[in-house]
């Protein structure tokens, strides 16, 4: 986004997100119309995604915030068994290998009220407005 500073989005406190553990929901517009983006951690870092499968535009949990496969070491897609690298959201196994999860940018903050996680929108992506946005 050109010309200025995104508005950051608040996701969750820091803590929240467990490495290969739940995945936090927020509801987004992205191009053609309603969707949702999903955050996780994986090896200490945070990472955030489109929850729209490469193979099939279906959301990727099997239960609601549930996106690792039982290892914790890989997304999967509950609808295909596609398996996503978390860290860079690219399939290694399924249906559409090599294709890539639509990133979004996330980053980890200092805030009075401690560490957070905050979703920075795109010209694309941008929070639905019951979101707060």
């Amino acid at each position: 986004m050109s010309g200025g500073e995104r508005h950051a989005v608040r996701v969750c406190a820091a803590e929240d997100l467990i490495d290969g553990g739940q995945g936090v929901r927020r509801t987004a517009r992205y191009i053609d119309g309603d969707a949702v983006v999903f955050f996780v951690r994986y090896d200490g870092r945070v990472y955030g995604y489109l929850n729209r499968c490469a193979h099939v535009p279906m959301e990727l949990d099997w239960v609601e915030g549930q996106f690792f496969e039982s290892s914790g070491l890989y997304l999967m897609c509950a609808t295909h068994g596609a398996i996503y690298a978390p860290d860079t959201g690219r399939c290694v196994g399924g249906p559409c290998r090599g294709a890539r999860l639509r990133p979004v940018e996330v980053e980890e903050r200092d805030t009075p009220e401690g560490r957070a996680v905050f979703w920075l929108p795109d010209g694309e992506l941008q929070p639905a407005p019951t979101d707060g946005a």
